[in-house]
């Protein structure tokens, strides 16, 4: 049988013909390479298997001849039976689920193996997790073929889902006969959370437009100095004229002066003319100061 040539045991082969005196003297690499040598190679075929974990249709070992060396697939019956489970009911999976893990590992349920027969055994309300290790448990421990099995499991948690139901409608309906007020439900309260949300976006661009609106429109307010305009239908007039003032057309929007006098305007010049009698001899001197 020749010796098989495998790269990381060439400087055993070394060894051994110098040993026997195949080889007078020793090669440049062999001391580098007996204080350094090279990694061991995996084993080329992996420990045999138990059926426990590995598909029954793979055979547990490879023969030597192989040329694909890799390990077996891991496949357990429940990732069988879970993967039919929620074929069949695939609205489980949306049922709230906590995932948060606590200190210690829940221990095992006491009824298992030959003493569970019932799925209520466990529970009145079993989750999808019972029954597939339901299943199971009738396929290993009452001999029980796999899809028989199956078959009890859906139709027992099928059974109890349905008691559930209908207790939680008769309940309610009771309630409700009775007055009971219900607060408003998590589906409820989460559709009120989004449309406060889209109510603010809908606030904001409204807010958004106004402010861009405001800034391109034109104001045209003009600030008046002068008496209030208000309407008296003539009254005003009339009663001025019987007292003897005169109107004066004077500039309401002249900026007013500041004089060592004070500040003087041209509202200030137009109510001391309308006292005066002679108005165009104090006009012309008014004219003259200024100019």
């Amino acid at each position: 049988m020749a010796t098989k040539r495998i790269a990381n045991q060439v400087h055993k082969q070394a060894s051994r013909l110098l040993r026997e005196g195949y080889i007078q003297r020793e090669p440049a690499w062999y001391r580098a390479v007996l204080d350094h040598p090279p990694l061991p190679l995996p084993a080329r075929e992996p420990p045999s298997r138990t059926h426990f974990d590995a598909p029954e249709d793979v055979p547990l070992t490879r023969p030597s001849t192989s040329t694909k060396i890799q390990p077996l697939p891991v496949q357990y019956i429940e990732d069988q039976v879970r993967k039919q489970f929620f074929r069949d009911h695939p609205f489980e999976a949306f049922r709230e689920k906590s995932l948060v893990e606590g200190a210690t590992v829940e221990s095992e349920h006491p009824v298992r193996g030959e003493q569970w027969k019932r799925l209520r055994q466990r529970s009145r309300n079993p989750s999808p997790e019972d029954a597939i290790r339901y299943a199971v448990n009738l396929y290993e421990h009452h001999n029980m073929p796999l899809s028989d099995a199956y078959a009890s499991a859906v139709a027992q948690f099928r059974s109890l889902r349905s008691e559930i139901t209908i207790a939680r409608q008769v309940a309610l309906s009771e309630a409700e006969y009775l007055g009971i007020e219900f607060g408003p439900s998590q589906i409820e309260i989460t559709f009120e959370k989004e449309n406060k949300a889209l109510d603010t976006f809908r606030g904001d661009a409204a807010h958004d437009h106004t402010a861009e609106t405001e800034r391109k429109r034109w104001k045209a307010v003009v600030e008046r100095e002068g008496r209030s305009d208000q309407w008296t239908k003539g009254q005003e007039y009339t009663r001025l004229w019987k007292q003897g003032v005169r109107p004066v057309c004077a500039p309401i929007f002249t900026e007013p002066e500041i004089t060592p006098g004070g500040l003087k305007s041209a509202e200030a010049d137009a109510a001391q003319l309308a006292s005066q009698g002679d108005y165009l001899g104090i006009m012309n001197e008014v004219n003259a100061a200024r100019s």
